[in-house]
């Protein structure tokens, strides 16, 4: 229940800094009682950002589930709109945890690196596996780490009047349709993904889906 509540204070959007005296009020309990579990609020913005990649993992791992069966290019496309999503929620921890606080701050940065990157790159590391990339793996990995991360935090979606998944959906054709090979090379064109499958919705696991 704390764990929640911190959570919901400290990463909501356009939060300010919360104090622990915000959180006891919104507990209905003393800070007392909250230290009693957390020594400190560190500690206890730690625990609320490990519920948040709980999160992000299940997120991720029911798309990759979703889009096994597929052609690569949906199975990359399918995995950019869970981890563009995903990212979007983890800005505001990111933010929260920069706030004068450079270990967590290093700390949201490693979480990203292993649940969101590193699956990336082992999607990209199959399809050259596979045969079906013209470029090196560690390239498209470090140009769509780059776009992802540019885009979240990026003006173009307001100016554009667009969403951030119209933009992210974009960009991946833009990035990813040079360097994926046909699957089969006499067909002219790249392997482009229909629009039905574009509509896919992508699985969001809910905080309160996560166990303590």
């Amino acid at each position: 229940m704390i764990v929640e509540a911190a959570g919901r204070l400290f990463f909501a959007p356009g939060s300010v800094r919360v104090s622990m005296d915000d959180l006891a009020r919104e507990l209905g309990m003393s800070k007392k009682t909250i230290y009693r579990h957390f020594p400190d609020k560190r500690s206890l913005l730690a625990a609320a950002l490990d519920r948040q990649f709980a999160a992000v993992e299940r997120t991720l791992a029911a798309a990759a589930q979703d889009a096994q069966g597929q052609p690569f290019g949906a199975r990359v496309q399918r995995f950019l709109l869970a981890a563009g999503s995903e990212l979007g929620r983890i800005g505001a921890a990111r933010l929260a945890a920069g706030r004068g606080d450079a270990v967590l701050r290093q700390y949201v940065e490693q979480r990203v690196d292993a649940v969101v990157y590193r699956r990336l790159d082992e999607l990209f590391w199959d399809g050259h596996r596979q045969g079906l990339l013209s470029a090196p793996p560690e390239l498209l990995s470090e140009i769509t780490r780059g776009a992802l991360e540019r885009l979240l935090t990026s003006q173009l979606p307001r100016d554009l009047d667009r969403t951030a998944a119209d933009l992210l959906r974009a960009g991946v054709d833009t990035v990813l349709y040079g360097a994926i090979r046909p699957a089969h090379p006499g067909h002219p064109g790249h392997p482009g993904i229909g629009e039905e499958q574009l509509e896919a919705v992508i699985p969001t696991a809910r905080d309160e889906e996560v166990g303590p």
